[in-house]
């Protein structure tokens, strides 16, 4: 147990595990940021549980100094959303992958965002199966070539907000691996939402498919090939912040902002509880390396919205059949409704 007056800091989060992901893994970083992040959101080792399936981001758990689950493949979304609804004091953190959420866990992903439980998802994309060896995953892109296709990936690459907006998401962001301290705001603004959080990260797999996001993180085209989203702020993006976004009618189109007839106030305003467009936003899914007159990657957060959690609802429920007193075994069996036959 920890000392509750004392203030911890993210060495009190850090666990006597070796850490064993490869050098040069973004999982690294994300480790890092959510260490700092319980850190500064106040929280107490037993107050934190992380959860996880199978894979590379899966091994997170061992080595964060909290009450950890290390599930099988899939199913990190249906154990934490046994826990949360069981436990609903404790902080419950989804620590998953792109294969491992999107692929076998696919189902599971779906109906935990629609269901809307007070837990944050951090899903790590590394558009690849890392710890089983580099076969290719749900989020892939086409033409990849890898242990299983060695001619190239032929199916279209999920777009994983997209799929969480579709699904009823109510916190849906983006994080790059190599923003660190942005990424820990992120997550602390994850922490805070009641209801179900997801944050993708965009990380790097050095070994099986390393500069994955490259286009989106070196130093010499980030500018011009990411916009970041912030609330009530224009989109802007490019190197001199020369480049904007505005829409004609519902189709976002790239300005240039040096022309005299373009002013910022033509510019699409992010409202991050504005679904419509956080909509169009997800389709933001150029690959800037293969097609000319692409639209910029958004990150940061892309939608927010307040609504009732589930542990809330089934706890409204519970309250209610209890109002009524203990019952019988006798009336359980026989429910509202007995027929007579003669």
């Amino acid at each position: 147990m920890t000392d509750t007056k004392k203030q911890l800091t993210a060495q009190d989060f850090t666990s006597s595990q070796e850490v064993k992901w490869c050098p040069g893994c973004g999982d690294h970083a994300v480790l890092q940021q959510l260490k700092n992040a319980m850190a500064d959101l106040e929280l107490k080792t037993e107050e934190v549980v992380f959860v996880s399936g199978i894979g590379c981001s899966s091994r997170l758990p061992y080595y964060v100094a909290t009450y950890g689950v290390h599930g099988i493949h899939g199913r990190a979304m249906a154990i934490g959303s046994g826990l949360k609804a069981a436990r609903p004091d404790l902080s419950v953190w989804i620590a998953t992958g792109d294969g491992d959420a999107l692929s076998i866990g696919g189902n599971h992903y779906i109906h935990t965002i629609r269901r809307n439980l007070d837990m944050n998802v951090i899903l790590f994309n590394n558009e690849i199966y890392g710890l089983t060896k580099g076969q290719y995953s749900p989020t892939s892109k086409v033409g990849l070539k890898t242990v299983t296709s060695p001619n190239g990936v032929v199916d279209y690459p999920m777009n994983t907000l997209a799929l969480t907006l579709g699904s009823g998401g109510t916190f849906v962001a983006r994080v790059l691996d190599r923003d660190g301290k942005f990424m820990r705001e992120i997550f602390k603004r994850a922490a805070k939402h009641s209801g179900t959080s997801v944050v993708e990260i965009y990380q790097n797999c050095p070994i099986y498919n390393d500069g994955a996001f490259g286009v989106f993180t070196d130093r010499d085209r980030k500018a011009d090939t990411t916009v970041y989203l912030e609330q009530g702020k224009p989109l802007v993006f490019g190197k001199e912040n020369n480049k904007g976004i505005k829409l004609d009618g519902f189709t976002p189109v790239v300005v240039d902002l040096n022309d005299s007839s373009v002013s910022k106030d033509d510019l699409w305003i992010h409202d991050e509880k504005d679904k419509l467009k956080a909509n169009i936003l997800a389709d933001f899914f150029d690959d800037p390396d293969t097609k000319e007159d692409y639209l910029p990657r958004p990150i940061g957060i892309f939608y927010v919205e307040d609504r009732f959690t589930y542990e809330e609802a089934l706890d409204a429920q519970i309250a209610q059949a209890q109002a009524g007193g203990e019952g019988t075994i006798e009336e359980l069996l026989a429910g509202p409704s007995t027929w007579t036959i003669k």
